[in-house]
């Protein structure tokens, strides 16, 4: 236990720095690591996934408040497009969760290394947006927000990387997408966090210092650190080569992914 905890400690102080630098959740990182972690400590396999997952959402709760802070003293949170997509995304988490526990936990890895490949290719190949100049259309918001809400469950994400590409695909500018985006996270990490945590109240597998399938160790340290270093972060990325940074952090995501299918 107090060693998963010190290296949740590193852990946050990288996904927070990731975080605040290249605009994506710590979920890229957190869960492929904690996975690696719990194989070291023979957690059951069966629940591994799960237990990063919902670890990883939970630390999601924290760092998706922060960023929300900061965009809303900036004024770039459009909060009505938040409240048309936040009830169908809260709705997605809690049946993510649900169905996560139904996916055998090989399953549940392919599709979280399915996830780094996207994410990888993305940022490898993400040009800049031109300002949405279109009227703002939201009709498709209620099927979106449930389906991203679903997926985030499942991968231990807040969504950044499909409600990003959503809400500009919709008329939104991008710093109102990305901060909006930031504000659509926390429903769902605390729907899915809440949701898992209350499935496994009754696991009786689960390991020492879990909270259903929030292992609290591992959430205690990433939280710790992870909320200092997101801002710093978000400060490198004014004053660092973005854009080639991005290209090596897309190859770190690819090569884990790789990891993961072994």
């Amino acid at each position: 236990m107090t060693d998963i905890f010190l290296a949740s400690l590193l852990l946050g102080l990288v996904a927070g720095i990731a975080a605040g630098l290249f605009g994506i959740g710590g979920g890229a990182l957190i869960v492929p690591a904690l996975v690696w972690l719990f194989q070291a400590q023979h957690f059951d396999p069966a629940k591994l996934m799960l237990i990063a997952v919902a670890t990883s959402l939970a630390t999601a709760i924290f760092t998706s408040i922060a960023a929300v802070r900061t965009h809303h003293t900036l004024g770039n949170i459009d909060w009505r497009r938040t409240q048309h997509l936040a009830p169908s995304m809260l709705l997605g988490a809690s049946c993510g969760a649900v169905l996560a526990e139904y996916i055998s936990a090989n399953l549940l890895r392919w599709f979280f290394i399915c996830y780094l490949l996207y994410t990888s290719l993305q940022m490898l190949m993400a040009k800049p947006m031109p300002p949405s100049t279109g009227p703002i259309r939201n009709f498709l918001d209620l099927p979106v927000g449930l389906f991203i809400g679903v997926l985030s469950a499942l991968l231990g994400i807040g969504g950044g990387t499909m409600t990003v590409p959503y809400l500009t695909g919709t008329g939104l500018a991008i710093k109102n997408a990305v901060a909006t985006s930031s504000s659509c996270a926390l429903p769902i990490a605390l729907s899915a966090a809440v949701s898992y945590a209350l499935l496994g109240l009754n696991d009786s597998n689960l390991p020492s210092g879990s909270l259903g399938y929030l292992y609290l160790p591992a959430f205690a340290g990433i939280v710790l650190t992870s909320v200092l270093t997101a801002p710093i972060g978000a400060k490198l990325a004014h004053r660092l080569p973005a854009l080639q940074l991005k290209r090596y952090f897309a190859a770190v995501l690819f090569l884990i992914a790789i990891k993961m299918t072994g």
